[in-house]
């Protein structure tokens, strides 16, 4: 996991669900349904190349701004409910960057910018669940590589007596 970069090792061909900042919470969560995703990057220009970050919108955001304050998802706004610049990494940070900020600011999604900024050029999202498989990827070679040393580079549980 040490070496390994948010682009192209954990994200790799992600179609980014992106939806303007005017666009309406219901609108969001229609496409975040239809797409099966808990976040959509609010954005403000033309895509792929110009998209600028401007917030992100989650199924958190869903409950406890709009849900739980009993606002009308038609006519509320992602602008008024988004978490606005939101922390962000560059492609070329490692992953283990990604899962020590989420972490410790208790977020499952964390957008990847060109620049790294908060308002940079989106490059796609990485989330809790991506970093999970890589997490699983390098204790599974880990272990892979101690048997191996153990036991010899030859050893299988599956071998004849």
């Amino acid at each position: 996991m040490p070496n390994r970069k948010l682009i192209p090792d954990v994200i790799t061909n992600q179609q980014l669900v992106c939806l303007p900042p005017e666009a309406s919470v219901q609108d969001a969560a229609v496409l975040m349904a239809e797409r099966r995703v808990a976040a959509v990057l609010v954005t403000q220009g033309q895509p792929p190349k110009s998209q600028s970050l401007k917030g992100i919108f989650t199924e958190r955001d869903l409950a406890s701004r709009v849900v739980a304050l009993g606002r009308d998802p038609a006519a509320t706004r992602l602008s008024e409910v988004m978490t606005a610049s939101p922390d962000t990494l560059g492609p070329d940070a490692r992953a283990y960057e990604a899962l020590d900020l989420m972490e410790r600011h208790h977020y499952r999604h964390l957008p990847v910018t060109a620049n790294g900024e908060s308002d940079g050029t989106v490059m796609g999202i990485v989330s809790i669940r991506d970093l999970f498989a890589v997490v699983r990827a390098h204790l599974e070679d880990e272990i892979r590589d101690r048997e191996a040393f153990i036991f010899g580079s030859n050893y299988s549980a599956s071998a004849p007596p």
